[in-house]
């Protein structure tokens, strides 16, 4: 389980596919190249597995790397459209993610209530 996230934490994912069985450095090295990103820099880095059954986060939490992976054994995770190679995610957005919910229909409660009487 991950912990809680520091506020101002950013939650990056890489949206295509990455191979799963890379580990701390060869991530680290995507996270340089692809999303052109200190890995180092105490934000989240999300990656997919191709069949969208595994997903990944690295982490620095200042005295080292952190590895976090999950497979689901029923099911898929469900990611966001691939438009870009990157893009960011809200931390509630993550804890859906990884809890194998369908974040994008959560709306904020402000949102979704709307008074019978004004």
């Amino acid at each position: 389980m991950m912990r809680r996230l520091a506020p101002g934490t950013q939650v990056r994912l890489l949206c295509r596919p990455t191979d799963m069985r890379k580990g701390f450095d060869r991530l680290a090295a995507e996270i340089k190249n692809v999303l052109l990103a200190d890995p180092f820099s105490w934000h989240v880095f999300v990656f997919r597995g191709k069949r969208e059954d595994y997903v990944k986060a690295l982490h620095w939490d200042g005295s080292g790397l952190c590895l976090f992976a999950k497979r689901l054994e029923k099911g898929r995770f469900v990611w966001p459209p691939v438009i870009d190679e990157r893009t960011r995610l809200t931390a509630g957005h993550l804890e859906l993610l990884i809890e194998g919910m369908d974040w994008r229909r959560t709306v904020p409660m402000e949102l979704e209530y709307r008074p019978a009487v004004a």
